[in-house]
């Protein structure tokens, strides 16, 4: 019995980190719309909170993984990777996308990864998935044709599209190199991964910005916030600091918590915090029909995520069943 309310304890636990981890993700977006109003470019954005979310991210690993250094070198190649395309891509793919879109329609875009995701999988194992997974995915794409008004005759950017998709591919590479990492593949702990990559994507953004690929325009201009008139440095501390390395340190306590695909789950309100985030800090606003498809997207992806929650692993380690090896990861993550 006791062991029962030890492991609700747990889990409930793990719930609000994640929760608060969605939330915190959620800022992201409003934020760097404050900066890009304010005359900003999507890659100066995507600099200063990166390069702000590593340092305070490399002190917590410091602390909570020393050694996380000559680790992130064993591993450069994939720590590399992942900072270019999963950290860097997105994140700037996603910040274009803000400066054609509104906040939540490139959240909604860039969030059909799972998608993507089981699309891949179902691609490279030639294994047709659950019907509860392909339902979820129909419902998904139902509802995103609700959040683009794609039957109201109204006109949106293309390029904001183009960008949104872009951001979603890039997440789906996320999705699949830290599955990876929490499974132990490339003995690489998720903390050290997440440092690493974010220190290579604030280089790789400001690199591209320095030679002229990607427009690197910082302004000290004053941006507006809820209405208010502050100074720059405000949105800019809390990208770092909120949405960047509180929003990932608290992911990575909720995963090693609570089964990381259901980690994932909770993980889609960041959908949800995002709009109502919008909706305080910069004065968005969504149709009612737009929030009815945000409400069917959300619906769609969990029942695709309980789909795939439900079809057999074929990463587990010899000898322990699916349960087992989540155990397994989360022990290691301890």
């Amino acid at each position: 019995m006791a062991r029962v309310q030890a492991a609700v304890g747990t889990f409930r636990l793990g719930l609000v980190f994640a929760i608060a981890s969605a939330a915190a993700f959620g800022m992201s977006g409003p934020l760097a719309k404050s900066l890009l109003e304010a005359g900003w470019s999507p890659a100066a954005a995507v600099t200063a909170r990166l390069a702000g979310g590593a340092l305070v991210l490399a002190v917590f690993a410091t602390l909570f993984r020393p050694g996380w250094v000559r680790e992130a070198v064993r591993h450069r190649r994939t720590v590399v990777v992942y900072g270019v395309i999963p950290v860097a891509g997105t994140q700037l793919a996603y910040y274009y996308a803000v400066s054609y879109l509104s906040v939540g329609v490139a959240l909604l875009l860039e969030y059909t990864a799972p998608i993507l995701v089981v699309g891949w999988l179902w691609l490279i194992h030639r294994r047709t998935p659950p019907g509860l997974t392909l339902a979820g995915t129909a419902l998904a794409v139902a509802g995103m044709t609700l959040v683009l008004d794609a039957f109201s005759g109204a006109h949106f950017e293309v390029a904001g599209l183009a960008w949104g998709l872009a951001a979603a591919v890039c997440a789906a590479c996320y999705f699949l190199m830290s599955d990876r990492a929490g499974a132990g593949a490339d003995d690489l702990h998720p903390v050290t991964l997440a440092t690493g990559g974010l220190l290579v994507g604030a280089a790789t953004v400001a690199a591209a910005g320095a030679v002229g690929i990607t427009p690197l325009t910082f302004t000290t201009d004053d941006t507006v916030i809820a209405g208010v008139t502050t100074s720059w440095l405000v949105p800019v501390l809390g990208l770092g600091v909120i949405a960047t390395a509180t929003a990932y340190t608290l992911g990575i306590i909720g995963i090693a918590l609570l089964r990381p695909r259901f980690a994932a789950l909770v993980g889609l309100s960041e959908v949800m915090f995002a709009v109502v985030a919008a909706w305080l800090l910069v004065g968005e606003t969504v149709t009612p029909a737009q929030a009815v498809g945000g409400l069917i997207v959300l619906v769609g992806l969990a029942l695709a995520r309980q789909g795939d929650r439900r079809a057999p692993e074929t990463a587990a380690a010899p000898g322990l069943t699916a349960d087992d090896d989540t155990d397994r990861r989360v022990a290691e993550i301890h």
